[in-house]
């Protein structure tokens, strides 16, 4: 009995000690952390709207608006996050057009999350891809071969195929990973549809 209360009180101090390292840790490392991700994002807003001088954050729907959320899924992106939105500013504060920072939780291998930026006319300049966790060599091809194939494009939504792009409006997927494509081409409607619904659209031209 002596033996395990001792092992016992052991265990704690351990655990107790374990705990207390891992939150200095945490403290030391969030700031960093925070500070790299913020500068990652940052890139990633010039990356997709170079054009602009400065970028002003929007307030972003809730899927906790009923009314939204049934929208929302009906239109097919209820595995689709819009996590954030940004208007694209000139020197003069006059808005070009807006970046959003789009997750989807349908990737094969976890959440993909990736920035867009579109134009007032429904341009879309392109995606820059924040995280993704895809299998090596086959999903995580998505950055050479999927990013550039939304860039400059001014269509309503996409679709992708096997077998050859033929149109503006049609991606080539990746071959072996149909998920990814999947995942990353619905992302990229759910932010086009959030565009058009929520940010005064844009006059995108039909495929």
């Amino acid at each position: 009995m002596k033996n395990m209360i001792k092992d016992a009180a052991i265990l704690l101090v351990i655990t107790l000690f374990s705990g207390l390292i891992l939150g200095m840790v945490y403290e030391i490392t969030k700031e960093p952390i925070a500070l790299a991700e913020e500068k990652a994002a940052k890139e990633a807003y010039a990356e997709v709207f170079p054009s602009a001088e400065e970028f002003q954050e929007q307030e972003v729907i809730s899927t906790e608006n009923e009314s939204w959320n049934t929208e929302w899924e009906e239109a097919g992106f209820d595995g689709v996050d819009i996590d954030n939105a940004l208007a694209a500013l000139d020197g003069n504060g006059n808005v070009l057009g807006y970046v959003l920072t789009v997750t989807s939780h349908e990737g094969y291998g976890g959440d993909i999350t990736f920035t867009m930026g579109i134009g007032l006319d429904g341009l879309l300049n392109g995606i820059s891809i924040l995280s993704i966790s895809e299998t090596a060599g086959l999903g995580m091809k998505a950055e050479d071969v999927l990013k550039p194939q939304f860039a400059g494009k001014n269509v309503p939504s996409f679709t992708y195929t096997k077998t050859g792009a033929v149109s503006e409006g049609q991606i080539d997927a990746i071959s072996g990973a149909t998920i990814t494509t999947n995942a990353v081409t619905t992302a990229v409607n759910g932010g086009l549809y959030y565009f058009q619904s929520q940010l005064g659209g844009g006059g995108n031209e039909t495929e």
